[in-house]
């Protein structure tokens, strides 16, 4: 028996031929998004029109009491932000303000105690203790269900790379 695979396209279904060019879409950010960046598929001719589309935003961090010591994003027109200065006009104001520097990586990272459940099944470079491979054996459901919450790949028991990994059984063929 033979398998054949038919690519279309994300946004309309419509079958992708071999020679057809397909746009990657990248979507960062969606109200719907839930676990994190997922790629779509599309047309050139889908997406020919998206930088027409496209809004001239501001994107900004709120630091204040509100946010339980984490800062707040939002989005908001530029023309909106813009409105805010009245001193001095904005495009000035953003020329002239202070530099923000991202934060320095710490020396020496804290280290990932895999042997946990809260980390077990989570790509690493390491080797795999027999109390990482326990847990993942024992718990798969929940291990699972916490790497795809946080949009990471999944333990596959049936994967001869993750059974060698983690100790499952492997099928004979």
């Amino acid at each position: 028996m033979g398998k054949k695979t038919i690519h279309v396209s994300d946004f309309s279904g419509t079958v992708l031929r071999a020679d057809d060019e397909v746009v990657k879409v990248v979507v960062l950010e969606h109200p719907d998004l839930v676990a994190g960046p997922v790629q779509l598929d599309a047309t050139p001719i889908e997406v020919e029109s998206i930088d027409d589309a496209a809004l001239d935003v501001a994107v900004v961090e709120i630091h204040d009491r509100h946010g339980g010591g984490e800062p707040r994003r939002v989005v908001l027109t530029a023309s909106e932000f813009d409105a805010m200065a009245t001193d001095v006009p904005m495009a000035q104001l953003l020329r002239t303000a202070e530099r923000v520097r991202p934060p320095k990586a710490r020396k020496s990272a804290e280290k990932i105690d895999y042997g946990t459940i809260e980390h077990a099944g989570r790509p690493h470079r390491g080797r795999v203790t027999e109390e990482e491979a326990r847990l993942v054996r024992e718990q798969l459901d929940e291990v699972n269900k916490r790497l795809a919450d946080a949009g990471i790949r999944q333990v596959d028991p049936t994967d001869p790379e993750h059974a060698a990994r983690y100790g499952f059984p492997v099928a004979v063929a």
